[in-house]
This record gives structure tokens, C-alpha cells and sequence, in this order.
């Protein structure tokens, strides 16, 4: 009982200190009166193709961005790595006074839209309200725009609305005449949807034009709960390909099927001999190098909200794998089979030994692993199984000379995990910011079980990190049918005025 008339005093105090404090009231009111036109103009951001292998589309989106930041009165400048490389937008504006440099981060390229499933083109925002209706809405003859509507497009929650959100904040700010409390940099990124492969070296290259007190990261979607979380870092990332052989051309499995091995049959064994069914990974010494979990992780942990049993129904599961609560798996690594594909199936089935067998895998990295020792735990262990590892597509003497061969290729872009102090002065700042914001606080998480390329930067920017996301938890982001609940924007909006406005330590 205690407990509870302590936690409400705390939410009462920071309600009652968030009007005096917090730009929000005026951010809101601003908001209101705008909302048609803060999604008239993410509907403009949203129509620009991003996919981030399409460099011309990329650094179109890169020249967009940059003059929305232009006309607002930032100074910008596309930085890159080295010529034929996507452009990272750097946009800075210095407030008279402030003490701190704060750098905003985001990635305005976006995932491949081939998926099966999309409702709408991917480029051509879509309102309607949620899933799995998904029911068309005329927003712009509505009255009002009812929150819980979400706009459907590809990079609408990973990671434009972060971008969003902030524009309009700023817009708000200033038609109130709100000077921001900080420096401000913006670092908008063209290649994370590809592992980031050029970032750490474009930010070594650039390092003192991004410089800064503290890295404000806005990719990721909020906690399932649906109240605001900060985050501390994130997971890093490793993956690769995997292709084994069967016969040189496919046979009848009628007459061969007793005899000739079969690549479909080889690349399920290889899958299931790398993880098992509730998601332990089976390769030795693979969690060796796992930092524990520190006592104050725990904590923030266990002060999570119950989600799961919500997200089991909303997911239709009727069980889950690993750890009971869904946070508490991020701490150790996983290995996610992307894909596997082997023959054909529906109209292009036939009863025939296929050629060879595809898959494709990702790890999440927890801190304390490196790529390269996974790189080197795998391809020990894959091999001690019998298989002959080749990087190119065998001829036929290797495929003679050994019975059971293995093209592995691994993705170009990998990192290790990235993980900030808690209870650093930066980290409090945002967290009082924020918590002042939404009346509440504000939820910790040590680190998202997503990844980025992070941890280099901030090594080399010598910065705490803060995640701040704002996209609904089930923004179907990398997927068909990507979407923002625009009561998160609305909601993010406020949020990125009061870290502009309001943030000081």
C-alpha cells in the first residue's frame, strides 16, 4: 500500500511540475491546430522511394531532407564516406547560450518493399485504421483525425516519424516563440537498412563536425505497453548465407530419390543443427563471451510492465520461446533463420531432387561478443559436422572430391552491441525531459533487442547514447504493410519538443 501512494505522489509531482517546466502545453496546442498539414507533409516525406541499396533514391531523399532543414534554419551538409556510398545528412543550429550539444540521430532509407501482402504501394501513404481491418479512411474530409488511424508506408515507423516528429516539434517551438535549452546536430543516415557498412568510417572521417555531449538515438518502436521508454543501447548484428548442393540438374525422386542426397533434406538438418525449437543456440562456446547481466539491468528489467500474455493474443501464439518475459532475452544473443528456400512449391512443384538449398540467418549480438568470434565459433562448429566450407560456387572436382559442401557468405555490415550508463548525468537529463512530457516515468530498458551500428559511433563520438523512439511496438516495421499510429506521432512530437527545449544537465 505504501508502495502504491508512493508511486502515486511521484506520477503527481512530475505531472505537477511538467506544466511549468515543459514546453508540451504549448507544442500541443500547436499540434492541434496542424495536424492536417503535419500529415500532409509526412505524406510528402513518405512518397519518396527509400530502399537503401537504390543510391540514386537515397541520396534524392538525402537532398529532400536536407532542404526541409534548410528553410527551417539549420546549416546541413551530405557527408559521405567515399564517392558512390550513400549520404549521411549532418544539419546543425546553435542556440546563443546553451551549454550542451545534443545529436539527434535517425536513418531516413528504408527495407526492400518486395513482400507479399502489402495492402497499399509502399510508396503511396496510405490512411486507414488498424490492422488486420486496415479500412480506408478519408482523413483529409474528416473533421477530426482520429489517433488511433495509422498511416501505411514503407519507413513510416523505421524511421521516418522519428524525422517527423521532429520537424514539427521544432515548427511548434518556434511559432511559440520556444528557444531550444541545447546545441543541436542532426545526424540522419542513408545506409542503416544495409548494417550501416560505412557509417563508423564517414563519422571518423567527419568526427569533430559530429561531435557532441550526448546521442539522442531515434530508431525502434516503443515499449508494448504503449508508454514512452528510453533505451540505453542495443543488441549487434552478424549474418549470413548459406547454400549446400545436390545434383548438378534436378532429378525424378521417383527414380533418384533413394539415392541422391537431397539439398532440401541437407539445409534443414544444417538450420535445425545451429539452433533448436525454443531458440537455444546449439553452437559450442557461442554464449562464452556474454557480459552478465549487471544488477542495475536487472532492476530496470523487472520494473517492466507485463506485456506478454496481451502480446500472445494480439500475436496469435500459443507459446514463446526463451525467457518468459519478452525483455529479459534481449540480454543473451539469438540466431534467427531469415529464410530458407529450397525446389519449388504451388503451380511450379514438381517431384524432383532440387539442385541446392538456400538459407539465410541473422544473429543478435549481446555485449561482450564480436562478430568475428561468432564468424569463427560457426564455421568450427559447421565444420566439425562433416561440411567443407567454400566462399564461391563449387566446381565440379570439389563437389566429387567432398560429400557435403557448404558455400557460407557473411553480410557485409556487422557491429558489436552498445550499451550507456544508466545513471549518467545525459541519461537523467532525458529522462526528466520526457517524464515531465508524458506525466509519468518514464520506462528503462538497458539495451532494445533490435541493432544498429551504434557502438562504434559512440566509441568514437565519446557520448552517452538515449534511445527515444516513438512508432507504435507494432508498426510491422521491415515487413509488408508498415505502418504509424498517428496518436505516436502526435505523442512524438511533444516528446522531441521537450528534448529540444527542455534537456539540461
Amino acid at each position: 500500500m505504501r508502495r502504491g501512494i508512493a508511486a502515486a505522489a511521484l506520477a503527481m509531482a512530475i505531472a505537477g511540475s511538467a506544466e511549468a517546466a515543459s514546453p508540451k502545453a504549448a507544442v500541443h496546442a500547436w499540434r492541434v491546430a496542424h495536424e492536417k498539414a503535419i500529415v500532409a507533409d509526412f505524406v510528402t516525406l513518405l512518397s519518396r522511394p527509400n530502399v537503401a541499396t537504390t543510391l540514386a533514391d537515397v541520396d534524392a531523399n538525402a537532398a529532400y531532407i536536407s532542404g526541409l532543414l534548410q528553410t527551417r534554419g539549420f546549416t546541413t551538409e551530405l557527408l559521405r564516406s567515399e564517392p558512390g556510398t550513400p549520404a549521411s545528412i549532418l544539419a546543425e543550429l546553435k542556440t546563443p547560450g546553451a551549454k550542451r550539444t545534443v545529436v539527434f540521430y535517425a536513418h531516413y532509407d528504408g527495407q526492400p518493399i518486395g513482400q507479399k501482402g502489402w495492402i497499399s504501394t509502399p510508396f503511396t501513404p496510405s490512411m486507414r485504421t488498424a490492422l488486420p481491418e486496415a479500412k480506408p479512411v478519408d482523413w483529409q474530409a474528416a473533421p477530426t483525425l482520429n489517433p488511433d488511424w495509422r498511416l501505411f508506408a514503407r519507413s513510416a515507423g523505421d524511421d521516418k516519424g522519428t524525422i517527423q516528429a521532429f520537424i514539427s516539434a521544432f515548427d511548434a517551438l518556434k511559432a511559440a516563440g520556444i528557444k531550444p535549452s541545447v546545441n543541436i546536430k542532426l545526424l540522419y543516415e542513408g545506409e542503416e537498412e544495409q548494417g550501416s557498412p560505412h557509417f563508423g568510417a564517414l563519422v571518423a572521417k567527419h568526427l569533430e563536425k559530429v561531435r557532441g555531449d550526448l546521442l539522442i538515438m531515434g530508431d525502434g518502436p516503443m515499449h508494448q505497453s504503449g508508454k514512452q521508454e528510453i533505451n540505453f543501447g542495443n543488441r549487434g548484428i552478424t549474418g549470413f548465407k548459406a547454400t549446400v548442393y545436390g545434383p548438378l540438374k534436378p532429378l525424378h525422386d521417383g527414380h533418384y530419390g533413394s539415392w541422391a542426397p537431397s539439398p532440401t533434406v541437407m539445409i534443414a538438418g544444417l538450420v535445425m543443427s545451429l539452433r533448436d525449437d525454443n531458440g537455444h543456440i546449439l553452437i559450442p562456446g557461442i554464449y562464452d563471451d556474454v557480459a552478465p547481466v549487471s544488477p542495475a539491468d536487472k532492476a530496470a528489467l523487472a520494473a517492466l510492465p507485463d506485456v506478454e500474455t496481451d502480446l500472445k493474443k494480439a500475436m496469435g501464439l500459443g507459446r514463446n520461446i526463451g525467457p518468459p518475459r519478452l525483455a529479459d532475452g534481449y540480454m543473451v544473443p539469438t540466431l534467427n533463420v531469415r529464410a530458407i528456400h529450397a525446389g519449388d512449391d504451388g503451380p511450379s512443384a514438381a517431384n524432383a531432387i532440387a539442385t541446392q538449398g538456400d538459407a539465410s540467418f541473422d544473429f543478435r549480438l549481446a555485449p561482450g561478443e564480436t562478430p568475428a568470434h561468432v564468424h569463427e565459433l560457426t564455421e568450427a562448429y559447421i565444420t566439425r559436422q562433416g561440411w567443407f566450407i567454400v566462399r564461391d560456387t563449387p566446381d565440379l572436382a570439389a563437389r566429387l572430391a567432398h560429400p557435403k559442401i557448404v558455400r557460407i557468405n557473411w553480410d557485409e555490415g556487422s557491429s558489436v552491441a552498445t550499451e550507456s550508463p544508466m545513471a549518467g548525468p545525459a541519461a537523467k537529463a532525458v529522462e526528466a525531459s520526457i517524464s515531465r512530457t508524458v506525466g509519468y516515468p518514464v520506462l528503462k530498458l538497458p539495451f532494445m533487442g533490435a541493432s544498429s551500428g551504434m557502438a562504434e559511433i559512440v566509441n568514437q563520438l565519446k557520448a552517452p547514447m538515449v534511445g527515444v523512439s516513438i512508432a507504435n511496438y507494432d508498426d510491422n516495421q521491415h515487413a509488408q504493410n508498415e505502418n504509424l499510429r498517428l496518436g505516436n506521432l502526435w505523442d512524438g512530437i511533444e516528446v522531441y519538443a521537450g528534448l529540444i527545449a527542455d534537456l539540461d544537465w
